[in-house]
């Protein structure tokens, strides 16, 4: 017998190695990109801080951010904690609720219905929102929580119309939108027949409501928000569970076993409801859940919807905004919409020079 030693033949099949390098190669993919989604989130969870901070402290009477903190946990004179407390903090607290609000439901409209331009302020809930709200307050006096009510109601009306004229067994983005904006347009006519009715200077100050302000807005405002928020949120992160289904279409969403329509529904609903507690409060303050979304989206490529950053990216711009609508020019201060219209009209016009150019196949 012959001592030469037994090479042991290499049994491993090269199928399984390759599928176990796709397994690692894509849980390192995973895992890279769940680091950028929680730096992105703390970094812009940070940003909100920062510019809290600032709203706090400056002002008529500007305050060290050191006085700022000692007045918010108690200390301070009275001066002070009337400036703080009353003035400046209900006023950059509605600004984050706000925000909040309407970047989430612009996150959720435009991933449900896969288009750019399914926004609630471009699709007719905000104008809803707006329509009820106007012609309650110049017609019938109706002011405070009941007119916040109003608002909520309108924006649940327009966007169960919109969603009914849309259905041709189910509802297709593109119909729905569109569907939308002529829904829109017909309710801010109505809108400005009422505002003409009305005294002048009723119309001025439901012009000012419309325009989207924080102007004179106080713990009245906030708390409403906040408990709605509170409410609505969890409901959202609740029916997101449809969003990644939905994301590959219909057809593959109901392949695998999801309820394609009855998923869809809840997420318009929450992201209606969302639109129209946030118009309630602040009026419909423009723009913001048109480009928080893709904002989010640029910043965690390959996460889906990117709801936190969506909704973080929608409370950062509406701080900035209110922070420059109140000292961009002397002695004046600005609606905060006028500021996001600002922002957002360019982008709209970029977006719709981009599809007229991939449509002429440029």
């Amino acid at each position: 017998m012959s001592g030469a030693p037994v090479v042991a033949k290499n049994t491993a099949h090269p199928d399984g190695d390759r599928l176990a390098d796709a397994v690692h190669r894509i849980s390192a993919v995973r895992s890279r990109g769940l680091r950028r989604s929680l730096l992105v989130s703390a970094g812009l969870l940070a940003a909100v801080v920062v510019v809290f901070g600032v709203s706090l402290s400056v002002g008529d009477m500007v305050m060290p951010i050191g006085k700022v903190v000692e007045t918010l946990f108690g200390g301070g004179d009275g001066g002070s904690r009337f400036v703080v407390l009353e003035l400046r903090l209900p006023r950059a607290l509605l600004a984050i609720l706000v925000g909040t609000g309407f970047g989430l439901s612009g996150a959720v409209f435009q991933t449900v219905l896969r288009n750019p331009l399914a926004s609630p302020d471009l699709i007719g809930i905000s104008a809803g929102a707006s329509a009820v709200a106007v012609t309650a307050a110049l017609l019938f006096q109706v002011s405070g929580l009941a007119l916040s009510a109003t608002a909520l109601t309108g924006s649940l009306a327009a966007g169960t119309a919109i969603y009914l004229l849309a259905w041709r067994q189910g509802v297709a983005g593109q119909r729905l939108v569109l569907v939308g904006i002529g829904v829109g347009m017909g309710l801010s006519s109505i809108v400005w027949y009422v505002m003409a009715r009305s005294d002048v200077t009723d119309a001025q100050e439901a012009f000012r409501w419309l325009a989207g302000s924080l102007n004179g807005r106080s713990w009245n405002q906030v708390w409403p928000l906040l408990i709605a928020l509170g409410l609505l949120v969890p409901l959202t992160v609740l029916a997101a569970h449809a969003l990644r289904p939905l994301q590959l279409g219909d057809d593959a969403a109901a392949g695998l076993g999801a309820k394609v329509e009855r998923g869809r529904l809840e997420l318009l609903l929450c992201a209606t409801a969302l639109a129209g507690v946030s118009t309630a409060a602040a009026g419909p303050v423009g723009f913001v859940a048109f480009v928080a979304a893709p904002i989010a989206r640029r910043l965690v490529p390959g996460r889906g919807a990117a709801l936190p950053q969506a909704a973080l990216t929608g409370a950062l711009l509406v701080l900035v905004a209110d922070f420059a609508a109140q000292h961009a020019l002397p002695s004046v201060q600005l609606p905060v919409g006028v500021v996001t219209s600002i922002i957002g009209a360019p982008y709209l016009l970029l977006l719709l020079a981009r599809a007229n150019r991939v449509g002429s196949g440029g």
